[in-house]
This record gives structure tokens, sequence and C-alpha cells, in this order.
């Protein structure tokens, strides 16, 4: 047998086995567009994958994983599906209209435990990106002095009124920002403020007609307010905490068990596209301009394109570059699902009484967080994978978190949900 034949033979487990990450993932990615898939137990168990994403800049990666074509180097296609709402994404991955999605961090979260609606086992594969969320404050506030937490702060006490700020879903990653941002200047989200969940792509419009004072959303939203005149950054999510998780690709545990093939594949896939983004500025111009098509995020394309690029204005003059904005690769340390990242959310759901006691943190990210699949998966891809399940974040408040002692973490905080007090 010549040693192309031996080749045509290996198998993804086969090649896994030789250990030799890098030069594995060259041959099997070889292999996969040659056909590879057509015999064996590596066949994806579903060749068309529906992956819903809320159009956000975040979604680059899984819409580029389509329109590049990389799902079909894995043997299967993905149909990006365009949905309204997070509570809509959630429905359609626990009925199974959905495949996975690309989706808040804390959702998956929320409805594995329960407290975001029906209660499902779930699975995340990877993390689609870090970065690039931010809090926006009308132009009403900033007009009398609130372009700030600390100003935000003195405002919110000399004029006394009802405030309402805006996230996009309750045990998701843009409360948590929200809440974080705010405690951390004294102002107790739960005490001092009305918080309304609002669908990301309707915050502009809300805020354009005073149905709220500030936001937490991920891009384009941010900058799209400020683009309109209507609002300013008071903070990027970046600021809070640096590199912190966003998206993940997200699904049930059960369609996991059903599709490890499949979800392997999708991983793969998707974490090349991850990878061909942030390569290039021309590779993000490109995404830019893709993803701002009415089939996907919907807007004008110098709307997206600004922040992806790390350029910032805050509405008020002020232009900086930040070197922190949206990453969807960073040789991998990006899409690794640390344990940490998600014993993370959970502690400021116990902090704001969304758990109502205190549970096995780290057996919980286990059992959602697929380590095991995403190492396979990078092998696939060639993609960097970190040694550690676990970091260490210092967040805009000073306090860090590694992970270590999360219900200590949990309780540390001076402004909490009563019932953790």
């Amino acid at each position: 047998m010549t040693t192309n034949d031996t080749k045509t033979n290996l198998t993804r487990r086969s090649i896994l086995k030789t250990g030799a990450a890098v030069t594995a993932a060259g041959a099997f990615g070889a292999l996969a567009t040659q056909g590879a898939w057509a015999a064996g137990s590596d066949k994806p168990e579903k060749e068309e994958v529906k992956v819903g994403f809320i159009p956000l800049t975040d979604c680059a990666s899984v819409v580029m994983a389509s329109v590049l074509g990389f799902d079909k180097k894995y043997g299967i296609k993905i149909v990006p599906t365009k949905e309204a709402s997070w509570p809509g994404v959630r429905d359609k991955l626990v009925n199974g209209e959905l495949d996975a999605a690309h989706v808040l961090y804390g959702l998956v979260y929320g409805v594995h435990l329960g407290v975001s609606g029906p209660k499902k086992d779930m699975a995340i594969l990877m993390t689609l990106n870090n970065n690039g969320q931010a809090i926006t404050l009308s132009k009403k506030l900033a007009d009398k002095g609130a372009v700030d937490g600390p100003s935000l702060a003195k405002l919110m006490q000399t004029d006394k009124r009802e405030y309402t700020f805006a996230q996009t879903f309750p045990t998701g990653t843009h409360a948590m920002w929200l809440y974080y941002w705010l405690a951390s200047y004294g102002i107790d989200p739960m005490k001092d403020a009305k918080i309304i969940t609002v669908p990301p792509p309707q915050m502009v419009a809300n805020m354009r007609i005073g149905n709220m004072d500030g936001y937490c959303v991920g891009e384009p939203w941010g900058h799209r307010a400020i683009a309109d005149g209507i609002g300013i950054t008071g903070v990027t999510t970046q600021d809070i905490w640096k590199d912190h998780p966003e998206k993940v690709l997200g699904t049930t545990a059960e369609w996991v068990k059903a599709n490890p093939n499949t979800a392997r594949a999708m991983t793969a896939a998707i974490l090349e596209a991850s990878k061909w983004i942030d390569a290039s500025l021309s590779n993000k111009n490109k995404m830019a301009e893709t993803i701002a098509n009415k089939s996907y995020v919907n807007t004008s394309v110098d709307v997206i394109n600004q922040r992806i690029l790390g350029r910032y204005q805050n509405g008020l003059g002020k232009t900086w570059d930040d070197p922190n904005y949206m990453k969807f690769y960073n040789d991998g340390a990006v899409n690794f699902p640390y344990l940490s990242d998600g014993m993370w959310f959970l502690t400021q759901h116990r902090r704001w009484g969304l758990l109502k006691d205190d549970i096995d943190y780290m057996a919980v990210a286990k059992s959602i967080n697929r380590i095991d699949m995403y190492k396979e998966a990078a092998t696939m891809a060639s993609a960097g994978v970190p040694k550690d399940v676990m970091r260490t974040s210092k967040l805009v408040d000073g306090a860090v978190w590694d992970g270590k002692n999360p219900k200590a973490y949990a309780a540390s905080f001076k402004i909490k949900a009563q019932a953790n007090a």
C-alpha cells in the first residue's frame, strides 16, 4: 500500500492517536476536503446543521464558517438561522428546532440549572469571542454630566427619579456586566434602578424614544447609538474585565450525545473561521462587509468595522485605539471553554439571587463545558489549546477571580441580592 493509500484510509480517531496535534490536524483537514467522511464511524451524524444567531457582530465566526465553506471541509453544511431574541434562541435549542446557537454564556448555564426558563442539560462546545460589548448611556444623561460610572452614581444621588437600564437576558452576559459595573460604583441594580430586558437589535430604537437611560449590549448596537447621536459609551466591557468570555457555541447535552461527530466537525469549522477573522485587517473588513448584510446583522458596514478594528469613539468627542477590542481567536485562548469562566457566571447568578443556594460550581462547569470535545476539534482545526482549564482575571473593582473559592467569591461583594447577604 502506498503512503497516499494509507493516508486515505486514516480516520479522525487514528489521526488523533498519533499525538502530533499540528501535523495530524493538517492531515485531517486535507482528508476532509477529499471526502474522507464517506465511510466509517467518524462520519457526521447530521450533514446539515442549523445554528441560530442574533444580529450581533460576534455572530461572525458562525456566519463566516458557512460563507467561506469551512464547514464543507469537515463534511457538514452550517445553516445560520437568524433569530429575534435570546428567549427565542433558548426555546428553539430546548425543543430541538435549532441544533446549536451563537448564544449568551450565562443563558446556557441558566437553562442547565432551570433558573432562566425550562430546565435542560446543556453543553458549551467553544467560546466564540472575548470583549467587544459596551454600556451605553443616553445623551440626556450625558447632558446632565453622567458620562461614566462615578458621574452616573453622583447624578442618581442628586437627581432622584426612577432610572431604567436594559440588558438582553436575565442570566446572560450583558445583565452580569451591567450589574457588576453599576455595583462597582455603589449603585444597587436591584434597588436603585429598574432593569428591563430588550432584544439586542431593539436597543437603539428604545433609547431613541426614551424608554431607557442606559443599556448593555453587544456591538454594533453600542456604536450605532453614537452614530445616530442618541447615546454615549459609558464603558466598554473589556474595561470591566479584560478578555472576558462572551458568546459561546451552545447546544443541549442530548444533541451532543446523539451527534458527537457532527459537534466536533461544527466546532472545528467555526474555529477555522475564528482564526481567519483574526488573521488580518482585510479579513476583518471582509467579515464586516459580509455580516452587515440584511440576512445577518442588517446595518451599515461602517457601524460594524470601526470597533472590530479597535477604533473607538465615545460620542463626546473622545476617540481611541483599543488593543482589547473584540477577539475571535488569539491562538485559541479566546475559544477554549475555561471552567473558571463558566463558574464566574454561576457566582454572579448566586450574587444576584438567581441561584438561591450555593452549588458545586466546579461540577456544573465540568458537565457543561465540553473540554475534551473542544480539544479534539482544536486538533482537527490546528488550533491552539491553553495548558490550564482555569484562568485568573482582575475586574474593574479590583476583585481577582481565579475560580479557587467560588462560594466565598460570590458572598464577598458588598452589594448583592438580599437572599445572598
